[in-house]
């Protein structure tokens, strides 16, 4: 694998002026993890795809310079809209390894470059520091359909002789970037793969939408098990249009709700949101749902949100994720924040996850009263005044996300250092928060 030197820019601060309500009206943008699944997915396709809706953050910077060193070509008419061209002949060897080492979608790239090359490489995923994060998931489905993937101590040495379609896989675990790896795989392998134990969270819908406007019957969308009806190529020019971040909509009900701020959020993905809503309305949130609408792809289904200052109390039961239609698992640690504006004493559990709850012991320097349990449970005293403090991003995108907005609460001023994790799931995010009375400066 040849190595490129990838743009990097120098560490970017936060200097945040908290204490301050926000208003107003904010948009929901597209989803992160819906653009990169749909970047790694075009290449099942011949054609030129046209993606609309790809969030401009650091992530899909990194898929595309990984895309661009195997050959594809990739061109952003506009703000939020790729066009991809796929080469003739994919070339893997050339892969960017800076870029590839720094995101986990890395591993997306094998479902469709098995219909590509007969044996390949791709370096190991790293991305967010959350712990091991296995990929048995991926290799036993895969092998079900033909596919064979060896471990090296640096990459993972993919080889296929014959892809076959399979009768009944059994997800060894609901990973969503495993259960997007297999539809990729399943899409070309003519005739009918079933997959039970499938995630059906959002952005593996948004997969499942778009191959169908590929040309793949799939039964059974939105539900844990799939049937995929493959078909032997597809060369088509299409077009299809990312929906919305149910992830960023939570991001900004919990800066609301912390800021104790009258808000409204629009283009909000509500299917994804209706139990973490049902959550906050028990521990006292006053909100109304404005509008309901569908976002540009037709299928999902968005709605306003217009949340206002209440005065919230810590529910009994802890509040944990789940696979979906369980409370996100991306959306539980905005439940920090909220959990530190609630009185009495909440329990938040992040199981998937080996150590992404001691890294909400960071608001602690904010004068929150957290106190961790194990690595996965956490205890928040709720009622605390937060106070100004000089804190470094921890290595995972949303316990970063969480100590910004509590920044926000935070009266005096306040820095946040190396915030480029945060930029790898959010763009413009200071710009955007301030549109609604955010007082943030970025330092360069």
């Amino acid at each position: 694998m040849k190595k490129i030197k990838t743009k990097k820019s120098n560490s970017i601060d936060f200097q945040v002026n908290g204490g301050k309500k926000l208003s107003g009206i904010v948009k929901t943008n597209f989803s992160k993890n819906g653009s990169v699944g749909l970047l790694c997915s075009s290449l099942l396709n011949k054609g030129i795809t046209t993606l609309h809706g790809i969030a401009r953050i650091e992530e899909v910077n990194r898929v595309i310079e990984i895309l661009e060193s195997i050959g594809v070509q990739v061109k952003w008419p506009d703000h939020n809209t790729v066009v991809i061209t796929p080469p003739k002949q994919f070339k893997p060897e050339n892969i960017n390894t800076e870029s590839a080492t720094q995101t986990r979608s890395i591993i997306m790239l094998i479902g469709p470059l098995i219909h590509k090359l007969s044996s390949f490489s791709i370096p190991h995923a790293y991305g967010c520091s959350l712990g091991k994060r296995t990929i048995a998931a991926h290799v036993y489905a895969l092998e079900e359909l033909g596919v064979k993937i060896k471990t090296t101590n640096k990459s993972y040495d993919v080889s296929v002789r014959k892809l076959k379609p399979a009768e009944n896989i059994v997800m060894y675990e609901t990973g969503e970037t495993a259960c997007e790896n297999i539809l990729f795989a399943s899409a070309l392998v003519p005739g009918k793969t079933t997959i039970s134990f499938m995630s059906n969270n959002y952005f593996v819908q948004e997969i499942c939408f778009f191959l169908e406007t590929l040309g793949v019957k799939i039964d059974g969308v939105g539900t844990s098990t799939l049937t995929v009806h493959g078909i032997a190529e597809i060369n088509k020019n299409v077009e299809y249009s990312n929906s919305e971040d149910p992830i960023e909509s939570m991001m900004f009900i919990s800066a609301g709700i912390i800021t104790d701020s009258n808000i409204t959020i629009t283009r909000c993905p509500i299917d994804f949101l209706s139990l973490e809503i049902e959550k906050m309305k028990r521990m006292g949130l006053k909100y109304k749902i404005l509008k309901r609408y569908y976002s540009y792809n037709g299928r999902t289904k968005l709605a306003d949100i217009e949340i206002f200052p209440s005065k919230l109390k810590a529910l009994q039961d802890k509040i944990h994720a789940n696979i979906y239609p369980g409370i996100n698992i991306d959306n539980l640690p905005f439940f920090v924040p909220i959990a530190i504006k609630a009185k009495g004493q909440t329990m938040i559990h992040d199981w998937y996850y080996e150590n992404r709850a001691i890294y909400f012991t960071e608001l602690n320097r904010l004068g929150a009263n957290i106190t961790l349990a194990d690595p996965h449970r956490v205890y928040i005293q709720g009622g605390t005044p937060l106070k100004p403090a000089q804190v470094v991003c921890p290595p995972a995108l949303r316990p970063s996300m969480v100590i910004l907005i509590s920044m926000l609460a935070a009266p005096g001023t306040s820095i946040l250092r190396n915030v480029y994790m945060i930029n790898r799931g959010y763009e413009e995010i200071a710009e955007r928060l301030n549109s609604i009375g955010a007082d943030i400066k970025i330092l360069k």
